[in-house]
């Protein structure tokens, strides 16, 4: 009888299937709930939310070639990037709105009517127009001064942020290498008009902020105030983390603040997604002392 091949074939050694390495970031934050278990709630959320992210970013295509045709306008303080250009599916769009209320909720960053009120929006037909009037708030200073914060609005503000950030990404890593920022000296993003999350001290020792949206850089005046831009340094109150790894700049003229990474060893570049987590304890340093982000 011939052999059943189901059966009586040889059988061969499949090669192991080696697992993709883990972005760096990851590897930080890991290492960093190692490091300070304290931390490990807010890395844990921080890993969810990246997660999500990166899924909806994959997908993201490359904005409208119609960006080549504009540039930063320093004088009149207008960013380049307009709600038009940004490659959005809002499909993808409300899928992170949902996930994003899902993370924050889970580790306990929401109450429960605030989770429910924005995930009605995440259904709602007004989601795109609060969307759009979330984007351009930014890009027109007037308007983002003359702003009512409740915390209501902090709360959809930041679900909007981290929902949109994929989108946003996906424009500065295609867009701000082409960009002339020689002459951009502006508090705020050059690209879409946000506002510095963090700063990192490069290894030239120059103070670079980073966007709390797109996550795209530029550099900026080395101790200037990037919210009310005061000057003085006797106005700007300096302290550090415990390893000299962060730093915090206090402005006693507005009362915020802004953390900075300290990348002058070389070390590695700034990472807002572990260096805003790495600096909670810096937050309530200067929360204690009266100060706010």
């Amino acid at each position: 009888m011939g052999q059943n091949p189901a059966v009586d074939a040889p059988k061969t050694e499949q090669p192991a299937r080696v697992g993709r390495a883990e972005p760096r970031d990851i590897v930080e934050l890991r290492q960093l709930k190692n490091d300070q278990p304290d931390l490990a709630s807010a890395a844990d959320m921080q890993i969810e939310l990246l997660g999500a992210q990166r899924r909806v970013q994959s997908r993201v295509p490359l904005p409208s070639a119609a960006f080549d045709e504009r540039k930063p306008d320093n004088q009149m303080r207008r960013p380049a990037l307009e709600f038009k250009d940004i490659p959005i599916d809002w499909t993808d769009f409300r899928l992170m709105v949902r996930q994003t209320t899902d993370i924050l909720r889970r580790f306990d960053t929401l109450e429960a009517p605030d989770y429910e009120s924005i995930q009605a929006l995440a259904r709602d037909g007004q989601l795109e127009a609060v969307a759009t009037q979330w984007y351009e708030s930014a890009m027109t200073p007037a308007l983002r001064r003359g702003e009512p914060k409740t915390p209501e609005k902090e709360l959809l503000d930041q679900v909007l942020l981290l929902s949109m950030r994929p989108f946003l990404t996906r424009c500065a890593e295609a867009l701000l290498p082409r960009m002339e920022l020689g002459e951009w000296q502006q508090p705020c993003c050059p690209l879409c008009g946000g506002e510095p999350e963090l700063a990192y001290i490069n290894p030239a020792a120059e103070r670079l902020l980073i966007c709390g949206r797109c996550t795209g850089q530029w550099r900026y005046h080395p101790i200037a105030c990037p919210y009310c831009e005061n000057t003085d340094s006797r106005r700007i109150t300096s302290f550090t983390s415990r390893d000299k790894r962060y730093r915090l700049y206090a402005c006693d003229e507005c009362h915020r603040y802004l953390k900075a990474y300290d990348g002058r060893d070389g070390s590695r570049p700034a990472m807002l997604s572990v260096d805003s987590i790495a600096t909670l304890p810096l937050d309530a340093a200067a929360i204690q002392r009266g100060y706010q982000s």
